[in-house]
């Protein structure tokens, strides 16, 4: 953790320089707030680059992936940085990419990076080829989630397949180093058992199987929710992959996931488990690879249309602010997973799942549906200052209503957000994501255009 107390005193003195350079004298006249004076692209840029850092300073240092958490006060109820999480490094390799892309480090830089990380993977526990939900970092043995959580994760590791499909296209046609580390993400992939997780061949995925528990966590998957990337991989296997009735009868429930209706006046086309619209988390991780833009299949006319208004639904719910709760409105909105006032929480637009906390990761990830809107939020959020604003960007959650601001970070939070700013500014993790061969092929599979 040195790199990150020599990254917080940094930022500490900056900003105490900032706070010297902008006191008002008397008579004078009110400056501009710190937002106002970076232009759009160097606010996106400044968010990016201080949320990137979470992924390639604040990495655990043997496997070189996101640790769970993060936290400033080194106070870790549940696992400290040691532990590492699959589907929020899947997001982190993402960032590091656009990283690259973007000069923050050199690509040999980041490629060392990502060979560590490939190696780390070719040598931690795996489960029938997926990852578990949490690693070891310093011995890549399983962390359990819970008690029975401890073995494969398949959604997990479709989030952090994502992100190493991205990783692969970015490489495959590079130096001689460079494809060499793409075979061998091609052999990780390829190795994931899809089928497997049908639990003997049912038209189902489920969530997770252990070696000690078998099926005991007894969750199969049905849509919508933030799983839509888990069956596209699975049909997109060229070693295991499932066949489309696995997507057709399990995801969309023969049809039953299409249920046009209304919520805060805004029109939504899909079923949302167990709510009417969910949290925001539900219309990015699935698409941070997975580009929404102009894509459709029987169930969904336009997958960019239905997240998008999921993203207003949220907007809306927050400035009609029905449990009047302090500081929600225009510029300060949304509700997704995140740590929350007592422990952590789903939250979403709806009085039974809002509790009165802003999470900064739902309005700034959400910013290809509703950019003007995300911008107006981004731009509130920086002028709040370093009570929200950290060393590896804006802080994982914050209630005004019960003054709380804990300087806390989690690796699934940051990722969307370095990741989904770049697919606004470029679309580099769309275009890598949808370029390989075996992703086209399992869209077409199961009806995509």
């Amino acid at each position: 953790m040195k790199s990150i107390n020599i990254y917080i005193l940094s930022a500490l003195l900056l900003l105490s320089i900032s706070s010297c350079g902008n006191s008002k004298k008397a008579g004078q006249k009110e400056s501009a707030s710190p937002a106002d004076t970076l232009t759009t692209d160097a606010l996106l840029d400044t968010v990016q680059r201080r949320t990137f850092r979470y992924f390639w300073d604040g990495a655990e240092p043997n496997s070189g992936l996101a640790p769970e958490r993060i936290h400033m006060d080194g106070i870790y109820p549940a696992g400290g940085p040691d532990v590492v999480t699959s589907g929020g490094s899947g997001f982190g390799i993402m960032a590091i990419l656009a990283g690259i892309d973007r000069g923050y480090i050199s690509r040999d830089e980041g490629r060392t990076r990502m060979e560590k990380i490939v190696s780390f993977l070719e040598r931690a526990d795996r489960f029938k080829g997926a990852s578990p939900h949490w690693w070891y970092g310093a011995t890549g043995k399983v962390k359990p989630f819970g008690k029975k959580d401890n073995g494969g994760d398949l959604v997990e590791t479709a989030f952090l397949m994502q992100g190493l499909l991205a990783v692969h296209q970015y490489y495959v046609n590079g130096s001689n180093q460079e494809k060499v580390l793409a075979a061998r993400i091609d052999k990780l992939w390829r190795e994931v058992d899809w089928n497997w997780y049908r639990r003997g061949d049912q038209n189902v995925l489920y969530w997770h199987w252990s070696p000690e528990y078998g099926w005991d966590m007894d969750f199969p998957v049905h849509g919508y929710n933030e799983c839509l990337i888990m069956y596209i991989l699975a049909a997109a296997s060229p070693t295991h992959g499932v066949p489309a009735t696995v997507y057709h009868d399990g995801w969309a429930q023969n049809g039953a996931i299409v249920s046009p209706h209304k919520v805060e006046g805004i029109e939504l086309h899909l079923r949302y488990q167990g709510t009417e619209a969910g949290p925001l988390f539900w219309a990015q991780y699935s698409f941070l690879g997975l580009d929404p833009v102009g894509l459709k299949d029987e169930y969904c006319p336009s997958y960019f249309n239905e997240m998008r208004n999921l993203t207003l639904v949220n907007r809306a719910y927050c400035i009609r602010n029905p449990k009047h709760y302090k500081g929600f409105g225009p510029d300060c909105w949304g509700l997704t997973a995140s740590y929350s006032v007592n422990g952590y929480a789903a939250h979403a637009p709806n009085e039974r799942e809002d509790a009165g906390v802003i999470s900064p990761t739902a309005a700034l990830s959400s910013i290809v549906y509703t950019p003007e809107y995300s911008l107006q939020v981004m731009r509130h959020l920086y002028n709040m200052g370093d009570k929200l604003f950290g060393p590896y960007g804006f802080y994982d959650a914050f209630s005004e209503t019960d003054d709380w601001y804990p300087q806390r970070y989690l690796a699934i939070d940051q990722g969307p957000i370095a990741v989904m700013i770049e697919n606004y500014r470029s679309g580099l993790l769309w275009k890598l994501f949808m370029s390989h061969p075996d992703v086209q092929a399992g869209l077409k599979k199961l009806g995509f255009k």
